[in-house]
């Protein structure tokens, strides 16, 4: 069968993956949204389904005042003697832990910590024994990744943090992973940073503890001299081999709006590239070491893609999102309308406004939502974080009502239109493709445009940061209670 990258779009970035019973789980990264880490579920490795999150409880990660990209990074997982293990980094709170459950579908245990400092930690199991490792610095403050053995029950070291790998000489090691493959053990990170010079390196040892020969092709995975080529930043990758026994690395990458302008905005996605091991214990990528958009694989399957979200068809805890921990009192979820009510926050601030969002995971298509107000503002947004985003909103104003389309670009904080409304109902839509958005409102009979607005503006090229634009709905200022009905994102 052929496949298409990526096989998850939109904001899912760092992908890690384990096999158990048969099946394949992936976890990716959340940052500042809640719940954290979102949890997926495959039979072939091309098609996931979300199955839901990681971090469901407060009790489980504290979020409060985390910034747009700060919060819950890189995570991985892993499957050993019957239990899953999901460990990551809380960035607000500078500490790296891991959580368990036996039952994949179910929920997940309160967070053990683990004395060691870093980002991107992993866990290896073998013969009884846990390793943990992160990235880091040696004793002489050169950047390395660090290993030491736990007590996988309390997250008590058993031995010193030990600088193992010193990675092969690219800025910003990170995103270690050990694995035993054949008899050897290979140690894999990425290098460059996760932007257009990003790549997967590796090494090669006869002990957990290293040392590690790197391979002498490294790096074994980077687009980042593909010019002209819409597949780009490919890195933090996880290797996985199928039922068929074929080899993988599942990894981040992302997609630029267009091959010849370097702005991307979907956020960081999922892609698979095969994974080939020579007679002499090394292994390639891809096309001599680059991601390309297509790969045939064996396997009897058809690769599926979701192209419409509704109401009806999403699941709040699996779907939608919030930004950091919710007020669930601000929100009546049923299968055919939200009712959000407004609490004292907005979208500018660092806080949990009032405000659930799915994220764009295609480029072209439509969104279109009902809304109702009594009072205050309630909309549709496009979010990036707090200073980028476009709001497409019915308001009061007064004993008046308008809808106001306003563009938050850094410091600016633009009106770019406002049309009167006959009363507080208005039906929202914004037609979306690569480069840019194009907002409009109904008004009974009455079609208003009301202009439209760059992607490029909320792109990780002018924003920062390593999230993606959500769709969202939200509610705020005056003690607003908005009612959305006959929502629907469809993609082309």
């Amino acid at each position: 069968m052929i496949y298409t990258n990526p096989v998850v779009k939109g904001f899912y970035p760092d992908p890690s993956v384990c096999c158990a019973n048969g099946r394949y789980y992936m976890v990716c990264s959340s940052f500042q949204y809640f719940p954290g880490v979102p949890l997926f579920e495959s039979s072939d490795l091309v098609n996931w389904k979300q199955i839901g999150h990681c971090l469901t409880r407060k009790s489980q990660v504290m979020l409060e005042g985390a910034g747009s990209s700060a919060g819950v990074y890189a995570a991985t997982i892993r499957y050993n003697d019957g239990t899953f293990y999901m460990v990551t980094t809380n960035t607000t709170v500078e500490k790296n832990f891991y959580i368990t459950t036996n039952d994949i579908y179910g929920e997940w245990s309160e967070p053990i910590y683990v004395d060691q400092g870093g980002i991107d930690p992993s866990l290896y199991f073998e013969d009884g024994h846990a390793y943990f490792m992160s990235n880091g610095v040696d004793e002489d403050g050169a950047p390395a990744i660090l290993q030491c053995e736990i007590d996988v029950k309390t997250g008590e070291k058993l031995s010193p943090s030990k600088a193992v790998w010193h990675g092969a000489g690219g800025r910003y090691l990170e995103s270690p992973h050990l694995y035993k493959i054949n008899g050897s053990y290979y140690i894999m990170a990425a290098e460059g940073g996760t932007e257009y010079g990003h790549m997967i390196v590796y090494g090669k040892g006869d002990s957990v503890w290293g040392p590690f020969v790197n391979y002498p092709q490294n790096p074994v995975l980077t687009n980042r001299n593909l010019g002209g080529f819409v597949i780009q930043g490919v890195g933090h990758g996880d290797l996985v081999q199928s039922a068929d026994g074929e080899w993988f690395v599942v990894h981040l990458g992302f997609r630029q709006i267009d091959r010849w302008m370097p702005y991307h905005h979907l956020g960081r996605e999922v892609f698979m590239t095969p994974v080939h091991f020579g007679e002499n214990g090394w292994f390639i990528c891809g096309n001599n070491g680059t991601t390309e958009l297509r790969y045939e694989i064996s396997g009897g399957f058809t690769q599926e893609e979701r192209k419409c979200f509704t109401f009806a068809d999403t699941v709040s805890g699996v779907d939608w999102c919030y930004l950091r921990h919710p007020d669930y009192t601000k929100y009546e979820l049923s299968a055919d309308k939200f009712v959000l009510h407004a609490g004292s926050k907005t979208l500018d601030d660092i806080a949990s406004p009032t405000f659930i969002a799915l994220r764009q995971c295609g480029f072209t298509g439509e969104v279109s939502v009902d809304v109702s107000i009594d009072k205050g503002e309630a909309g549709l947004t496009f979010f990036m974080d707090e200073n980028h985003h476009y709001d497409l909103m019915v308001r009061r104003s007064g004993e008046k009502f308008e809808c106001v389309l306003k563009l938050n670009i850094g410091d600016i904080k633009h009106e770019q239109c406002v049309a009167p409304l006959s009363s507080g109902r208005a039906c929202l839509s914004a037609k979306m493709d690569n480069c840019s958005y194009s907002f409009s409102v109904s008004d009974g009979d009455a079609l208003a445009q009301l202009g439209s607005a760059q992607t490029r503006y909320l792109s990780s090229e002018v924003a920062g940061g390593f999230t993606g634009v959500m769709i969202g709905l939200f509610a705020q200022r005056d003690g607003c209670t908005a009612e959305f009905t006959d929502f629907q994102v469809e993609y082309r």
